[in-house]
This record gives structure tokens, sequence and C-alpha cells, in this order.
């Protein structure tokens, strides 16, 4: 007999039972101080890194493993996750005293594995991606008769999500309203259900990145959606595929959905470091990007503003990106692509054209006898307007300019890559890869492209993500047609991006 679908008030009484409190900690709401100042509304901060396992999972995995009956617990428990639901399950399996087995993608890193098994859970590496891990889960889940524990698709972790709004609730005497990231959803559906069950009147506003908004898509068709390729840099919340009682909890519960870039997520990441010193992994920001967007484009002026730090498991050498793209997230920094004549006194006349504003990144190399490109980056205080009448003014003054701000090719690869265009004419078509930071990841693609095809354009960089962008040409004269076969045999997630304007205008 199927599960009676829960309401509002079913997901409030189920989230007011939830007894686990014995591991998890209630966490502060912090007001941001500096933020508010700037954005001209009181912004507080749910500080879920403060849990054991520095993130908001540790509540819905210990509520759905509690709730279990002896038989199973006895049995022992199975998850697939390479990242914080993993730490959740093994550490709820640690503090009950029960078998537990998490499935990791073979591409995960030893620190996440370590962690895992620090808690006492059996590690499992199986697949090059969460979809084989998952996959193989449910199979080892019916032969060792072990029970699935989701990562959110499910209503007691839907439930013990739903605390956090319980807590904030009681932490706040007026709010106006609560910003959240979404993955799959099941943070965002228990906040949501909560909330509208006692004070409708509260705007819960969900919030996606740009590289993974599966519950957008599946709002717009009716029902949830493979979305398909999606980006790993917010990797909490690259979920292809809504789950399915979460998107019928958000369809009726979720007042509005919003998308953010990366950029934008790295300004908020900067915004939470400089407010509390704390630094939140990119998913863990993502509500606050939310919050500013959404604050902005409504023009709004008061009111109690509450964004989720979600967690805060971040590698390190990520931070790296970061650094070098909150300028742009925060729109005090711009990214021009300039033609300028290729003659003696050129550059002076162009930084005299820009006026007294720091120039913060400028490239060149000599390409022809008469024009040149150089790739710009112009420090900016008034954002977007200030960019706008920086490209006004130079095109008045003879230049052809390009604005490259949003154009993730020129900030991931065509910027360290500016200073050369080949020689002969190619028939040059341009991809962008996304490589398993793994050691044979380069080595694999190479020994699968053989001597079909000559590499004539390679940019590969570790970030410190789970996986790398590489932006790689290839020579296809004569042979185009075998190009889809070997896309096909290599199996990595790629785009082609021949058309980019930063790559027609800086190395083609």
């Amino acid at each position: 007999m199927a599960e009676k679908q829960l309401d509002a008030q079913g997901y409030l009484k189920k989230t007011l039972l939830a007894r686990i409190y014995d591991l998890v900690k209630v966490t502060p709401l912090q007001s941001l101080d500096s933020l508010s100042s700037r954005l001209g509304v009181n912004v507080l901060l749910k500080r879920e890194d403060y849990q054991k396992i520095h993130s908001f999972k540790l509540r819905g995995a210990y509520h759905k493993i509690k709730n279990l009956d002896e038989a199973a617990l006895k049995s022992g428990i199975i998850t697939a996750s390479a990242g914080n639901h993993a730490q959740g399950v093994a550490l709820s399996a640690k503090k009950l005293g029960i078998k537990a087995v998490i499935v990791m993608p073979t591409t995960t890193p030893d620190l996440k594995i370590d962690a895992v098994r620090n808690y006492g859970a059996e590690v499992v590496l199986y697949g090059d991606s969460f979809n084989e891990s998952y996959d193989y889960a449910q199979q080892l889940s019916k032969k060792k008769n072990l029970t699935m524990i989701p990562p959110y698709d499910d209503p007691d972790v839907i439930a013990g999500q739903g605390t956090i709004a319980h807590e904030i609730i009681g932490q706040c005497d007026s709010i106006d309203t609560i910003y959240v990231q979404i993955g799959g959803g099941g943070l965002a559906a228990g906040i949501a259900a909560y909330i509208k069950a006692i004070l409708p009147h509260i705007k819960v506003i969900g919030v996606e990145a740009e590289g993974s908004a599966c519950m957008k898509a599946a709002l717009k068709a009716g029902s949830p959606v493979d979305i398909g390729y999606v980006s790993h840099f917010a990797d909490g919340v690259a979920v292809s595929k809504a789950g399915t009682e979460t998107f019928r909890v958000l369809s009726k519960y979720l007042d509005d959905i919003i998308t953010c870039s990366n950029d934008e997520i790295c300004a908020a990441m900067k915004d939470i470091f400089d407010d509390t010193r704390a630094i939140a992994e990119p998913s863990g920001a993502l509500s606050l990007a939310g919050l500013k967007k959404y604050v902005r484009e409504n023009n709004i002026k008061s009111g109690n503003h509450i964004a989720i730090l979600s967690g805060a498991n971040v590698k390190f050498h990520s931070l790296r990106m970061v650094a070098e793209r909150c300028d742009v997230g925060e729109m005090s920094e711009g990214i021009l692509s300039v033609e300028i004549p290729e003659k003696i006194g050129a550059f002076l006349d162009l930084v005299k054209s820009l006026g007294d504003r720091v120039v913060t990144e400028f490239s060149y190399r000599y390409n022809t006898e008469d024009r040149a490109r150089v790739f710009a980056s112009v420090e900016l205080t008034e954002g977007k307007k200030e960019l706008n009448d920086i490209c006004k003014s130079l095109k008045k003054n003879g230049y052809l300019v390009t604005d490259l701000t949003d154009d993730g090719l020129a900030k991931d690869h065509i910027r360290y890559m500016v200073g050369g265009h080949p020689s002969s004419k190619l028939n040059e078509r341009l991809f962008l890869f996304e490589f398993p930071a793994t050691s044979n990841a380069l080595l694999r693609f190479l020994e699968t492209l053989g001597d079909s095809y000559n590499i004539t354009l390679f940019h590969f960089r570790i970030t410190g993500l789970e996986f790398c962008s590489v932006l790689c040409g290839l020579d296809v004269t004569d042979k185009e047609e075998g190009v889809n076969e070997f896309i096909k045999a290599i199996n990595y997630p790629v785009e082609e991006v021949t058309s980019n304007t930063a790559y027609q205008q800086l190395v083609r």
C-alpha cells in the first residue's frame, strides 16, 4: 500500500516530532553587518557549518535512520554519495551503532573517503559518476538486505531538513524572506513546507546554480526532467534531475525560484568570509548569492532576509578560482576584448582612453602589421553601469570593444592563452571537456584520441575541484565526420564552443 502523500501540515507534524538533537546542533542565526549595510536590508545567515560534519545533511540523514524499524537497523544501511550526505549517514550510523556502507565514485578525493571511514563506515568505490555509484548501491541494497538512505527525495529526510525552519522561527521575530539553495530539493522542501504550514506570509525563494538548475526545469516542464550535463563548481547542488517528492512539495509551497552564476556564488563566498571569517563551500553560499540578486533586482529596501549557509566542506585549492572570480561576481571588475591599431603608442592611447580607472589585467601579443586584440580587465566602482559607460566611451574613440565579463570560457581559459594565433589556416573545432580529477584522465583522453586528430589548442588547469575544465582544439580537416565517434568513445561531458566570441577574437 502506497504511503499517503504529506501536505504542509503533515510535514509540520513530522518535523516537530523529529528527535535528532542528541546528535544535531541548534545552529546560530548570525547577522551579516557589512553586507546588510551595503544592501540596505537586514541579512541573517543560518550557520549550518556549525554541525559536526559542517553541513545540514546530518539532519535529514539522522532523522531518516532513527525512524527505521529494529529489523532494518539490525541489517544495516547503505547510500551513495561523494559529499556531505555520505558523512551524515556515516556519523548517524556510528551514533546508533549500526553497520553503514557508503558507495562513492572512484573519482572521490581521498580527503572525503578518509572522513567517511573515520566515522566507521565501509567505503565501496565504484563508477566514475554519482549515477553509476547510486545504481550500484541499489544493487547492493537488495543483495545484502541493506536499507537505502536517499540524499533528498524522502519524506523523513525532508522533514529532518525542515528542523532548520523550526529553529529560524524561534531565532528571529519578524521574517520577510528565506532563501534556500536547491540541488535535489530536500532542504528547500523541508523549509518551505514548514513555513507555509504556520507562517504562510513569509516568502521562501529557491536558489539554483545556473549550471544545474534542475528544479527550475522541472517546474517549467510540470514534472522532473533530466537536464543532462551539469556544472560541478557548486558540487553540493550538482544534480541533473529533481526528486519526485521534492518537486511535488516545492511546486506547491515555493514562492519563486532564481538562478545564480558561478561568479555570483564566488562573490557571496567572499561576503561570508568578510563578515564571519567562515569559508563556505560554493553550494553553501548559493542561497546568499540568491538573496543579494533577488533584493537588488526587486529593489527591496527593508526587512529581515535569511540565507542558509548549508555547508563548509570546501577544498582549499579551489579557493584560487573563487579569489579570481569574486570581483566579477560583485561587478567590481569588468573584462574586455579591445581591438587597437598595431603601432607605437597604441597601448598608451588606450590606457588614456580608460581615464583614471585601475587596469587589473592586460594581455597582448603582436599578431598582424595593422591591428591587434588585447585582453583587459578594469576595476569598477559603479558596477554594470560603469562598464557600459566604458564600452561606449571606447567605441566613441574608435575602438572595437567586446564585453567578455559574462563569458565563462574567456574567464576560465582564454585569459590564460592570449598571445598567439595559428600561423596557417586550420579547420579547427573547439571543445570544452570536463575531466574527472584523476591521475589517468588526461592519459585516457590522449590514448583514445590516438593519431586520429592533431591537437591544435589545449588548456588544462587544475582548480581544486573534483572535475577539471579542459579546452581542446582539433584540426578536423578531411576527418570531420569522425569527431562524434571520438566524443562518444571518451564519454566525458563535452560542449562544442567553436563559435565563442573570446576564442574567435583572441586565439582563433
